[in-house]
C-alpha cells in the first residue's frame, strides 16, 4: 500500500459516496487508475464495504449498552453464531480479562433492554453471567482507522 492508496482510503473513509471524479481530483489521477486502485483495495479486503451511517435515535433506538459476558468455553462454538444472528447485538468482541466477550447492544428503551438481557442474551448458548453498562452519551464513535494506523512521532 503506497501513499496514494492511503490518501484514497482516507478520502473514502470520510465519504464513501463520493464519485470517482472527485476522488481522482483529490489525488491528481484520472478516473481509470482511481477505479483500478479502489477495485484492488476491495479485492484485497482492505475495503470491506460501503454503508449509510444511521442515527439510532431517529429510528427509535434510544439505548446503547455494553454487555460483558462470561461463557462456558466448551459452548463457544454455539455462542458465537447465536450472537451473530441476534439483531440487537451490533458488535461482539472476544476479550482477555474477567469476561470472555463484550457485546454492543441497542434497544428502544430500558424496558426493551431488560427483555433483551433477561429473555434473550442470558439464554444464549453457554452464557454463565452478564454484566451490563448503559451508555449515557456517546462522546466519540466512528473514529478514523486511517488516522489510527498513521505513524506518530514518539
Amino acid at each position: 500500500m503506497d501513499r496514494t492508496d492511503r490518501i484514497l482510503l482516507s478520502a473514502l473513509e470520510l465519504d464513501g459516496r463520493q464519485s470517482l471524479t472527485a476522488l481522482a481530483e483529490r489525488i491528481n489521477l484520472s478516473k481509470t487508475p482511481v477505479w483500478s486502485r479502489v477495485h484492488a483495495l476491495e479485492n484485497a479486503g482492505t475495503i470491506e464495504g460501503y454503508r449509510a451511517i444511521l442515527n439510532p435515535h431517529a429510528i427509535g433506538l434510544q439505548i446503547n449498552a455494553f454487555v460483558h459476558v462470561v461463557t462456558r468455553s466448551a459452548e463457544d462454538h454455539a455462542f458465537q453464531p447465536a450472537v451473530v444472528a441476534h439483531p440487537s447485538i451490533l458488535a461482539c468482541y472476544s476479550t482477555a480479562g474477567d469476561e470472555d466477550y463484550v457485546l454492543h447492544v441497542v434497544a428502544k428503551d430500558v424496558e426493551a433492554l431488560d427483555r433483551i438481557l433477561r429473555k434473550e442474551i442470558s439464554r444464549l448458548p453457554g452464557v454463565e453471567r452478564c454484566r451490563t453498562t448503559i451508555c449515557m452519551a456517546a462522546i466519540k464513535q466512528g473514529g478514523s482507522l486511517m488516522q489510527a494506523a498513521a505513524p506518530r512521532d514518539e
